[in-house]
């Protein structure tokens, strides 16, 4: 129970990785809020929740749209008086697909929508939450970014430049608000196995695990330790850091 009583946004969170956070978040006490731009599947994990005895409420949220971020955090702190942690989860990639091109054949509006999403996104959500936690003097933040923003990969330009922005805003942001004593911190997983097995090629789950110390696939529950402790009390001390786990790919 690190968390316990502690009220939690997570957006992207109805399903895959977010869902796993949700959990995990929910299992450790929090009160937690799943926004998600699929209301439908955000209730259904709602209910999950509420089953398993832990307390959870859903919110329609697109974070590139700034009326729904501000609708969640009013949502939020009509609901429960307080934002303690937000977690920086909704993006673009499998779930909501961010189109591989060559950046000189690239749709600038492909460009415009993933960088809208998976930065801009987190800007807007933080920009909602932090009044709140500047007043009381006290909160957690966790940036999702991505191993492949220290290695990069081909006709993935806008991706990689968007978890790239994740960090630099992650270090920039957490100097700002340290005097707040609000933790800033971004978590960066590998190619993570969030979805249905059977879409993935048998060669790239090879590739991908041929490249790490623990040869085998990653899975949202391998995220779940970290993104706790990055919520909880026992990483007090610990802000403006980017936190790679993929397994041992990336070594940062």
């Amino acid at each position: 129970m690190r968390l316990k009583d502690k009220v939690a946004i997570i957006t992207g969170g109805a399903e895959g990785i977010g869902k796993a956070y949700c959990l995990g978040y929910a299992r450790e006490g929090a009160k937690v809020v799943v926004a998600d731009i699929n209301l439908a599947a955000a209730n259904v994990l709602v209910d999950e929740i509420n089953r398993q005895g832990g307390e959870a409420m859903a919110t329609d949220t697109d974070v590139s749209r700034i009326d729904q971020v501000d609708k969640m955090a009013r949502k939020t702190l009509d609901r429960f008086g307080r934002v303690d942690i937000l977690l920086n989860n909704a993006g673009m990639y499998k779930r909501n697909v961010a189109v591989k091109a060559a950046t000189w054949e690239m749709d600038p509006a492909d460009w415009d929508r993933v960088i809208a999403v998976n930065l801009t996104g987190v800007f807007l959500c933080c920009r909602a939450v932090l009044p709140d936690m500047v007043k009381r003097k006290e909160g957690k933040i966790i940036n999702v970014a991505s191993s492949l923003a220290f290695f990069g990969t081909d006709h993935f330009t806008h991706y990689v430049a968007s978890k790239g922005g994740v960090v630099g805003f992650t270090r920039a942001l957490a100097r700002e608000v340290g005097a707040y004593n609000i933790n800033v911190n971004s978590l960066c997983p590998g190619y993570t196995l969030s979805g249905d097995p059977s879409s993935i090629t048998e060669d790239t789950k090879q590739i991908e695990v041929a490249a790490r110390c623990f040869k085998r696939a990653e899975y949202p529950e391998d995220l779940v330790g970290t993104a706790v402790y990055l919520a909880s009390a026992e990483s007090d001390f610990v802000t403006g850091q980017a936190i790679v786990v993929d397994g041992g790919h990336v070594m940062h």
